[in-house]
């Protein structure tokens, strides 16, 4: 495996800084951390790309802000508007009447996928990401990617979504290893973990596992085969109970794939929750989330209700 990822890391760097589409967490990564595309994708020319390739990405990043490592605490504010009554409306911001919105019908002709992509993506937002860890039917080859099209959808039972849009080329792992197995770990993501998960979602040459590019660390499972991440402050062990899928609107795509796993076992970080751990603190949390195109830590201000 040494060699193997020896060689990997070697194509990274001989490789030129291009950014690829893929069903997965969507960051300006450094150069490094770059997706490549595997000789199908390549081969399979996808109908269109789903980020924005920065062609100047060292120059861009350098003028940004250096990432605040403080830790200083989440602050709770006030509601926008605490006076508030019930029939009041929105009262602050541009008044409604002064807006105006376009009608759009995703299935037109001259609408592309990636428009509705880049529009749902920019549109419906915070999203969380859903980090998950798989294993392939003979049990040979370990997964571990980041999805953003990714919820919690019940708690009696614990239940979660997750979603694999379609695409030219082959089935992603991590669609197929749930087909082939039905187990899972769903992990949290928080700030400090943003490289090596977005180092995950590269498209990673046979026998090159996730788990050697990122350098995370595999905990044991009880209830699953796959592996959680102990660098996680939340891992949810799952197993598949339904697969729907769903035909793309444009020709040559594969279908849609819309997968519910019901948990079976919680791993919660000790001192981020609390005593009877039915609370997972936010300061310790630290989540990512996908805010459009780019992803940032959900930290700033917090209203409470």
């Amino acid at each position: 495996m040494t060699r193997v990822l020896t060689t990997f890391r070697s194509a990274i760097a001989s490789r030129p800084s291009t950014l690829h589409a893929r069903k997965c967490l969507i960051t300006n990564a450094s150069p490094s951390t770059m997706r490549l595309t595997s000789s199908a994708a390549a081969a399979a020319k996808p109908a269109f790309s789903a980020v924005q390739p920065i062609t100047n990405f060292e120059e861009t990043t350098a003028n940004r802000p250096d990432f605040d490592h403080s830790g200083k605490p989440i602050e709770i504010t006030k509601s926008p508007d605490p006076s508030w009554s019930y029939g009041d409306g929105v009262r602050t911001g541009q008044s409604p009447t002064d807006k105006v919105h376009r009608e759009i019908d995703p299935y037109s002709p001259d609408r592309s996928v990636g428009q509705n992509y880049r529009l749902l993506i920019s549109g419906i937002a915070p999203r969380p990401v859903g980090f998950i860890s798989t294993i392939s039917g003979d049990g040979e080859t370990k997964n571990l990617a980041p999805f953003s099209y990714f919820q919690v959808t019940d708690h009696d039972p614990p239940m979660f979504i997750v979603s694999f849009s379609s695409r030219v080329g082959l089935t992603k792992d991590t669609y197929q290893n749930l087909k082939d197995t039905g187990e899972c770990v769903i992990n949290t993501v928080s700030e400090n973990m943003i490289e090596a998960v977005n180092a995950s979602s590269i498209d990673a040459p046979y026998g090159v596992s996730e788990w050697d590019i990122t350098g995370l660390t595999e905990a044991p499972t009880t209830t699953v085969r796959p592996s959680r991440v102990r660098e996680s402050v939340l891992s949810i062990e799952g197993q598949v109970v339904d697969i729907k899928e769903f035909e793309s609107h444009k020709p040559g795509m594969s279908n849609y794939g819309m997968v519910l796993i019901k948990a079976t076992r919680f791993w919660v970080q000790e001192d981020a929750a609390n005593e009877d751990f039915s609370h997972i603190e936010l300061d310790k949390l630290r989540p990512i989330g996908q805010l459009g195109e780019r992803d940032g830590p959900m930290r700033s201000q917090i209203i409470s209700y």
